[in-house]
Order: structure tokens, then C-alpha cells, then sequence
């Protein structure tokens, strides 16, 4: 079935609809991991897991929201866009985003304890898929049958953690999640023959989970400069909320009333996902990070689900190798704005947790950005310019080519401060 999609590509792959994820590889399970972090995070390849910055909010460990300024109050606000151009050997097609990709808040709580509370996206599903029968004798008896393959939908996370730092060096920090969203999946057979009855029928889920992310970083003064150490566990989770099966027969082009027929969510799991890091803070200038994660789908129960499993598909193990750094020339500078700017450059690999006929695929791609401040304070305006490739073209494959944006508005103010009267 994959194949067949994969090989419809070129002809009708572009699509006027409005989705929040667009790729080929969204067709399995809840579809495409969204890349974590906000704007901050995608300048630098996507590391924040040793990250550890009192200008900004890094919701990739919750363990770094104890590094700030003590009565600092902070907010992130992110938008993002890509362009895709896919190629199958044969064909080519291509398609445009634009979404909103995270909202967060951080405060501290008492002493060297912190809080923050927010939402992200965290997986994106988004295709369309149109082929015409070729054989002559069905064709002869039947007409010609035109089927369209499409998914549309996204599943959030909603959040909110708190962490503590001991001894000024080690940070713990642990994160509720809940799991939400919607995904539709729907397949039309329609004949050029009035004579000859279609079918429509869709897979409508309402995904709801609730997890935990644990957290810790350690912090090592060498110097004037600093040494990182960070690790994050998410657990796997059940999968819950139900499913709405939707068929219908088409007559002459016309859908009949839908017969419809509701089922509980039973079985998947939402997969697991272990984290490392290490950075190198020297002075207030340079920052260097490289992270490792490894998320565990093996137990994800999609092929014992309708609409969720396809047959050329299967989860596993995956990982991702990301590198960054950040260069400021002079954060204190008052002559020249352009030093006070901080610069940032990146690089990921990923083997994706979802194998293609037994195929991993990967993701590479490199990233740049920078951080413009903003009136007083660590205010400022974040964009990162993203490229890179996922899977090869040809083979029953996609070769997937897109180019993104990050913006991001990074607010900071100083409240509970007790003002004092003489």
C-alpha cells in the first residue's frame, strides 16, 4: 500500500487544504514526531538537554528552568514555517506551512525552585494521495476508479513541571504531560461509471495519554567558564480516547448518509524516550552542546489498530544526534547593537522509529539563527533558518527536501520585587 502511495506521489501530492504537517511519512500511527524546543532550541540543531541559559526558557529539560535570575518572570511565544519539495524517482511535488509552535511561561517559586507551564505541538499528520486504476480488463468492465488517500490532524502536549537546584550545581526537575489531539484518515474509491457503486470511509481519533518527564543537569565551574551535564527519561504511556469508523457508498459522484460506528482506543502506547547531554559554557561568549536521545516505539501497538498500522510499516528503536553552539560577542556592549546578538549554528542526525519495508529513515539537516535583543532586560527576538533532507528517492521511497523558519519572542520582566519607601 505504501508503495503505491509513494509512487502516486508526483501526480497529486500537492494539495490546496490547510494542514499543520505535510509529509509522506506521516501515513503511520499518530504520524511525524514535531521537532521539540522552541526557536532557541532549532538555531542550535535542536540540543537543550545540558542546556542551561538564564535568558531563555528550554523546555527540552525540566531540570533548566532553576537557571535564572531569582525574581525574573519569562515567556516564549513561537511561530513556524517550511517549505517541502518531494521526489520519488519519477515525480515531483511540493508544499508550504505555517503554525504556531509553542506558548510557555516560567516563574520561580521558593528560593532555587522554578515553575513552568505551556504547549507544544508533538506529532503532525498531513497527506494526499490520488491514483487511477491502470488495468485495461477493469477498466473495460468497471470504468475508471480514482482513489484518494489523505490524513489530516496533530496530538499536543500540554505541560507543566517545576525543578529545585541542591548545592548550586545539581537541578531536578519533573514535568506532567497530557497527550491530546485529533487525527482523520479517510480513503474514496469513485468509478467513472455511473453503473458502478464507490465507497468512502474515514478513521476519526480522539488521542488522549498523560505522562511524565524527568529531568537533572550538573553544573561544573571550571574557571571562568562551565561544564554541563544533563539526562531526561519520558515513560511510555497508554493511549487512550476512541475511534469513529465512517463509511459510505458513493453514487455518481454523490456521498451517501455515513454509517457510522464508535470503538474505544485499546492497545497503543505512546513510546519512551531516554536523553543525554553535555555543554561547555566558555566566559560569556561561547556555548557548545552535543546531545543524544533514544525513543523506544517498540511496544506501540499501531499494527493492531485500523488506520493506524499500514503493512509496510513497523515501529522500533530510534535515535538523534544533535550538535550547537552560540557565539555572543559582547552581551554588555552599548555602542554596537550587533554585538549584543547572539549567533547560533546547529547540525542533527535522526534514525527515525518507524522502518519503511524494513527501512529506517533518516533526517539530516543543519540550522542557523540568531537572537536580536529587544528594550531592557533579556528581551529579545529569536529566528532560526532550518534545511534538510529525510529518506532517498526512488525504490517505492520519498526523498523529502524542506526549508524552515523559526521565529520566537523571548519576554523577560523582574517581578516580585518589594519596592522600598523612605
Amino acid at each position: 500500500m505504501a508503495g503505491l502511495l509513494f509512487a502516486a506521489l508526483g501526480a497529486n501530492a500537492q494539495d490546496n487544504g490547510t494542514y499543520s504537517g505535510f509529509s509522506p511519512y506521516s501515513v503511520y500511527g499518530v504520524g511525524l514526531p514535531h521537532q521539540g524546543g522552541t526557536a532557541y532550541n532549532r538555531s542550535m540543531g535542536g540540543v537543550g538537554i545540558a542546556g542551561r541559559n538564564n535568558r531563555f526558557i528550554n523546555i527540552l529539560n525540566p531540570a533548566s528552568i532553576t537557571a535564572r535570575d531569582s525574581l525574573s518572570f519569562m515567556a516564549d511565544f513561537g511561530l513556524d514555517g517550511r517549505a517541502s519539495i518531494f521526489n520519488d524517482g519519477q515525480y515531483r511535488s511540493g508544499n508550504n506551512l505555517f503554525n504556531i509552535s509553542d506558548f510557555v511561561i516560567s516563574f520561580p517559586m521558593w528560593r532555587k525552585s522554578a515553575f513552568m507551564v505551556g504547549i507544544t505541538p508533538y506529532s503532525d499528520v498531513g497527506y494526499k494521495f490520488v491514483t487511477k486504476n491502470s488495468d485495461a480488463a477493469s477498466i473495460a468492465e468497471n470504468g475508471i476508479c480514482t482513489s484518494t488517500v489523505t490524513g489530516e490532524g496533530n496530538t499536543y502536549q500540554m505541560f507543566a513541571g517545576a525543578a529545585v537546584t541542591l548545592w548550586n550545581r545539581l537541578s531536578l526537575g519533573g514535568q506532567y504531560i497530557f497527550n491530546f489531539g485529533s487525527i482523520v484518515r479517510s480513503s474514496t474509491d469513485v468509478y467513472s461509471s455511473s453503473d458502478v457503486l464507490g465507497q468512502t470511509q474515514s478513521y476519526t481519533f480522539q488521542v488522549t495519554g498523560h505522562s511524565f518527564k524527568g529531568g537533572l543537569q550538573y553544573e561544573q565551574p571550571i574557571g571562568n567558564d562551565r561544564l554541563t551535564l544533563g539526562a531526561t527519561y519520558l515513560l511510555g504511556t497508554p493511549m487512550n480516547g476512541y475511534c469513529t469508523h465512517s463509511t459510505a457508498r458513493v453514487i455518481s459522484g454523490t456521498n451517501e448518509t455515513p454509517q457510522e460506528e464508535e470503538s474505544t482506543l485499546s492497545g497503543p502506547r505512546f513510546g519512551s524516550e531516554a536523553g543525554f547531554g553535555v555543554g561547555y559554557q566558555i566566559a560569556d561568549k561561547y556555548r557548545f552542546e552535543l546531545d543524544y536521545t533514544l525513543s523506544d516505539w517498540r511496544n506501540a501497538g499501531f499494527d493492531a489498530v485500523p488506520a493506524l498500522a499500514n503493512e509496510n510499516f513497523s515501529a522500533g528503536m530510534g535515535y538523534s544526534i544533535k550538535a550547537g553552539m552560540e557565539y555572543t560577542p559582547n552581551r554588555y556592549d552599548i555602542r554596537y547593537y550587533m554585538r549584543r546578538v547572539s549567533y547560533r549554528a546547529g547540525m542533527y542526525f535522526d534514525k527515525s522509529y518507524y522502518a519503511v519495508n524494513g527501512k529506517q529513515i533518516n533526517d539530516i539537516g543543519i540550522t542557523v539563527g540568531a537572537t536580536f535583543p529587544v528594550f531592557r532586560w533579556y528581551n529579545g527576538l529569536t529566528v532560526a533558518l532550518q534545511a534538510g533532507q529525510r529518506g532517498t528517492a526512488g525504490a517505492g521511497m520519498v526523498r523529502e527536501r524542506y526549508f524552515g523558519f523559526s521565529f520566537g519572542a523571548n519576554i523577560f520582566d523582574i517581578w516580585f520585587q518589594k519596592p522600598h519607601y523612605e
